[in-house]
């Protein structure tokens, strides 16, 4: 039950840090569909933590390497995939 919290709180980071990205002119369109699919997958109710962090993972792993991302940027989506990864059930 205290991990639910804690877990909870790092989706909200994680979130939040998307929504930074989505607001940002110099994102590129196909990471920004990315982003988007992943905190759709953050923001369902079914499914444990874990399998919402990875569903996500998954969908920002796939262009956090796109050669058009901006250095910023892509510092940002490692801190998005480092506060996924720290979710376990």
């Amino acid at each position: 039950m205290k991990d639910d919290a804690k877990y909870e709180e790092t989706i909200a980071q994680a979130k939040q840090q998307i929504e930074i990205l989505l607001n940002d002119n110099s994102v590129p369109r196909n990471v920004k569909t990315a982003l988007e699919e992943a905190r759709k997958a953050l923001s369902q109710t079914s499914g444990s933590y874990s399998v919402r962090a990875s569903g996500a993972t998954y969908k920002i792993d796939e262009v956090s390497n796109d050669i058009n991302l901006p250095p910023y940027a892509r510092t940002v989506v490692w801190n998005i995939l480092s506060l996924l990864e720290s979710i376990k059930d």
